[in-house]
């Protein structure tokens, strides 16, 4: 993924009206890795783990647009990996889904971005910002 990869704002602006995020968005090719189900702490190795794989319409510090091939629950709260840009690390993050709808064969995710100090959060920010100032 190179520094080109993304951009402000999206090229479809039908959904615009329908954001209620206060940050700027930048339109990313980027994807997450959610995971849907943990494994039982008494079940060794990965049985019971089920990952989503979620290609990524546009970011911003507090929230992601995913596009996702399966609808997901509202409310629900789920750990996350985002791979962003140029950086290496995968950002572990925690995220809530706030809204979904069909688009197309596939689905449009709104999640938010929680806050917490167990995860990547102030790296996420640190990295949303530094991308949008090089813009």
């Amino acid at each position: 993924m190179s520094d080109n990869d993304y951009r402000f704002g999206t090229p479809d602006d039908a959904l615009a009206g329908q954001d209620n995020r206060a940050d700027y968005r930048l339109t990313a090719r980027a994807r997450v890795i959610l995971e849907l189900e943990s494994p039982s702490p008494e079940t060794p190795g990965p049985h019971g783990l089920r990952e989503l794989v979620c290609q990524i319409r546009d970011i911003s510090a507090g929230g992601l647009c995913l596009l996702s091939p399966e609808p997901l629950s509202l409310g629900a709260l789920l750990p996350a990996d985002v791979a962003f840009g140029r950086y290496e690390d995968r950002f572990r993050l925690a995220v809530e889904v706030v809204w979904c709808r069909p688009s197309e064969s596939e689905f449009l995710v709104g999640v938010h971005i929680i806050e917490s100090d167990e995860t990547a959060y102030v790296e996420w920010v640190e990295a949303v910002a530094e991308v949008m100032a090089e813009d």
